[in-house]
């Protein structure tokens, strides 16, 4: 109770120093905008440097509120465009074969995103989640922070007019509802599930037979790959399914790692967050700081339109997400009724499909009406993504399971987290809410402790289920991808249900790998399995993850830069910063030396291109040999290498391009030593010196000349470099030769923090959103923090009240309903 009303003291005296401290006819202009007296949802907003919210609220709808009208200022155009979607209007307003922009599920089409989410609000789906009392739906907490979200967005509405070019003065920028903001929620939980699956939800339509002819499958599925094939059409469709679920190709990745206090300079914990999400659209990151004096104080980035921290700091404890390699889907194949494909057999028994008829709105069109299909088991699907086909015939479809599809509870996990104290708590939370969909957890705390735990929500898909159950097909999926595709016709092919879990058919808490209290613990996308590569987690299922397989250049060059980091021991924040922008290559370290001597090597120095044409590539031996491996802005050759490494990869299978193989004895070692001799070897590098020279660009150019983003004209400089180079600071640009190089990019570092303690009061925190807090082309805060990025320079965490007060930059604005 004293450190409530202590806080309370601190927090009414900030509001009055603050308010103070701005010039008199501000602080008077702000109080005759924002006079709270006639009541309703109000807060207190501190902006700090680079547009930074800190705020203040008394319980959590009033939090809410403040942060619904604080992302609404910075995002009104990218939320409204989510909110579209998720209402299943994008057909009405933007017509029905434009693309959205993969935010917020796979679907190619307006069309097809509108099917699907009508059909999630026709159905009730998210109302019934909601509905559900706490752990197995959200608390009431979460219920007040959504609600509260949606009532501050709106009163920006009301109370603004917008200038972002993107929607100034369109007719699709409404007010929300708290159901809304739960929708979004929804999305993001079922995106590697449901939403992965949008076009083969939305498309799947009974076969048709002509007379004395076979069924025709569903538009677009290719007979030649039929998965119930054995032999070559379910080895592509399992080759397909493996690349469909590796994270590496995925535009959600990340790397993290916490570091126990045997390693740190004071004995506390260090965590180092970098998580590689998209620069544009509706899953970027959005900074702020929460504060309810006494029950809540946190500050980091949230996910737009979501009302809590999706990873962040408090006093005690900071976390960090990565993309997990759980399979988060299953698919049943079902027998059906020979005399009806819109039945299935069950244990020999007959059971109609339902059927969901959903109709969409069109602009300038008439409404489009389209029927899905749903099991016990979920929705009939035709295709997971465009290449792994699953055609519904008269004898076979496929059904489609989720278990997100009944998980509303990440903003449990997230307000859980937020509240925690160390680590220990972290993984209370988890155990208690069972909320992440797709994500790893990585923290560390005060106390000296870390952690990594890859606790999410998965089907309980047990290798023995699979041994039992696989169908033809799943028994070359599962081992190969992890997806499982289990006899649907037998009731004991059911998932079940963990004693521990809060709902059926998922693991419990008690399943998951984790990791605590070692020395580091690190994730860069792969499984579990090499967390510490000292201590290695075993003993999961294949769902989670494979055990003893080659890893990705990112993760061994993560674990080779941990792993020294806590040998040295003695870390500081300042040596997380170092390591957010060491830059260094693995894919260099390993390769250019040798392609520097083999190209050196070359007959008269001429290798042969593509196009079967002699090039001169001498000047390029000369550049491998003195680049210093780095993809810093200031790197000369960075440019060439990177080039020159992404055509020989795309050639040269990764079995065939190292003459030493992975061996699961040595796994960060392994595969090593470029075999030059294998004849795209000498084709990559002459066609790269072609593509740079008739670019007009030079073999030597700074990285920094052709990597670049333009910002309101200004071109910004970026370093960092593409998965298959295994850079820490991954950055996927857009190539754009007659533009001069890489000229945008699409996904990489977003929302970074480098945190630790020193025994006072206020976390040591250091913070970056790459690509700054606004959208809006005429925000001040459009592009400034993507300056420091390319400057390498961080964000000084303003958290403690002492530091917010003392910032030059402070704003305070009180706003309410």
């Amino acid at each position: 109770m004293r450190t409530r009303l202590r806080r309370l003291v601190v927090m009414a005296a900030a509001l009055l120093t603050a308010t103070t401290a701005l010039p008199a006819a501000t602080a008077q202009s702000s109080a005759q905008r924002h006079d709270p007296s006639h009541g309703g949802l109000s807060a207190v907003i501190r902006y700090t440097e680079y547009g930074i919210p800190h705020i203040l609220a008394k319980d959590y709808a009033n939090l809410g509120f403040g942060n619904g009208w604080a992302q609404a200022a910075d995002q009104v155009c990218t939320l409204a465009d989510g909110f579209v979607t998720v209402r299943g209007e994008r057909s009405r307003y933007f017509g029905p074969d434009a693309a959205p922009d993969g935010s917020l599920s796979s679907a190619a089409k307006n069309l097809s995103s509108d099917l699907y989410f009508r059909g999630v609000r026709d159905t009730r789906t998210v109302e019934r989640l909601l509905a559900e009392p706490a752990p197995r739906g959200p608390g009431h907490e979460v219920e007040e922070l959504m609600r509260g979200w949606a009532a501050g967005y709106n009163a920006w509405l009301r109370k603004n007019r917008v200038t972002d070019p993107a929607c100034r003065g369109a007719a699709w920028v409404r007010p929300v509802t708290s159901l809304d903001v739960a929708t979004r929620s929804y999305a993001l939980a079922v995106l590697g599930g449901q939403g992965r699956a949008v076009e083969g939800i939305t498309a799947a339509q009974p076969p048709t037979t002509t007379s004395g002819a076979a069924a025709t499958s569903a538009p677009g599925t290719a007979k030649s790959r039929t998965p119930d094939a054995t032999g070559t059409g379910a080895e592509d469709v399992a080759r397909a399914a493996r690349e469909l679920f590796a994270s590496q190709a995925s535009d959600r990745g990340s790397n993290a790692v916490a570091f126990s206090g045997g390693t740190t300079a004071n004995g506390r914990g260090l965590l180092l967050g970098n998580p590689h999400y998209p620069w544009q659209g509706g899953r970027r990151f959005w900074q702020s700081q929460q504060t309810i004096p006494g029950e809540l104080d946190v500050s980091g980035g949230s996910l737009l339109g979501s009302p809590t921290i999706s990873i962040g700091h408090n006093a005690h404890v900071a976390w960090s997400h990565t993309v997990a390699t759980g399979v988060t889907l299953n698919v049943h194949q079902l027998t059906l009724d020979p005399a009806d494909p819109t039945a299935y057999l069950v244990d020999g028994r007959r059971e109609r499909m339902t059927r969901r008829t959903v109709t969409v709105g069109v602009k300038a069109g008439t409404p489009v009406t389209r029927t899905q299909w749903w099991t016990r088991y979920g929705p009939v699907v035709t295709s997971l993504g465009a290449q792994v086909p699953l055609p519904w015939t008269t004898g076979t479809a496929y059904a489609l399971g989720d278990p997100n599809s009944a998980n509303l509870r990440a903003s449990d996990t997230a307000l859980g987290f937020s509240r925690a104290r160390g680590t220990g708590d972290v993984l209370r939370t988890l155990k208690r809410t069972q909320g992440l969909p797709w994500v790893n957890t990585i923290a560390a705390d005060s106390g000296g402790r870390s952690l990594f735990t890859q606790s999410q929500v998965l089907p309980r898909i047990t290798d023995d289920l699979a041994e039992r159950c696989s169908t033809a097909l799943g028994k070359v999926t599962y081992p190969s991808s992890g997806l499982a595709v289990l006899d649907g016709s037998r009731s004991d092919c059911a998932l079940g249900k963990d004693v521990d879990a809060v709902q059926p058919g998922i693991f419990g808490p008690s399943r998951m790998p984790v990791l605590k209290d070692a020395p580091y613990a690190e994730n860069s996308n792969d499984s579990a399995w090499l967390a510490n590569a000292d201590q290695p987690l075993t003993g999961y299922e294949r769902v989670f993850g494979t055990i003893g397989t080659q890893r990705s250049l990112r993760t061994r060059g993560a674990v080779e830069d941990v792993a020294a980091m806590a040998g040295r021991g003695g870390l500081t924040v300042r040596d997380l910063q170092r390591q957010q922008f060491a830059n260094r290559v693995p894919a260099g370290d390993l390769a250019a030396d040798d392609a520097a001597h083999a190209c050196a090597a070359l007959p008269g120095g001429a290798a042969t291109g593509s196009d079967g044409r002699a090039v001169d590539v001498t000047g390029a031996c000369r550049v491998l040999k003195v680049w210093d491996h780095s993809m810093d802005t200031g790197s000369r050759g960075a440019l060439f290498f990177d080039r020159f490494w992404r055509k020989l990869t795309a050639a040269v299978p990764s079995a065939q391009l190292w003459k030493v193989p992975f061996s699961a004895a040595d796994p960060v070692r392994t595969p090593n030593t470029l075999d030059t001799r294998v004849p795209a070897f000498a084709r990559a590098l002459a066609d790269t010196v072609t593509e740079l020279r008739a670019s007009g660009i030079a073999l030597d150019a700074k990285l920094g000349t052709n990597q670049f983003v333009v910002r309101g004209g200004e071109r910004i400089a970026i370093s960092g470099g593409t998965e298959s180079l295994g850079v820490w600071n991954k950055v996927e640009p857009v190539w754009d030769a007659a533009a001069g190089g890489y000229t945008e990019v699409v996904t990489g570092s977003s929302y970074v923090q480098a945190v630790g303690w020193d025994g006072g009061r206020c976390p040591v925190a250091r913070t970056l959103l790459t690509y700054s807090q606004s959208s809006n082309p005429d925000s001040a805060h459009f592009a400034d923090q993507t300056r420091l990025y390319s400057a390498e320079r961080w964000v000084t965490s303003r958290f403690c009240e002492k530091d917010i007060h003392a910032s030059p930059a402070l704003k305070v604005v009180r706003v309410h309903q």
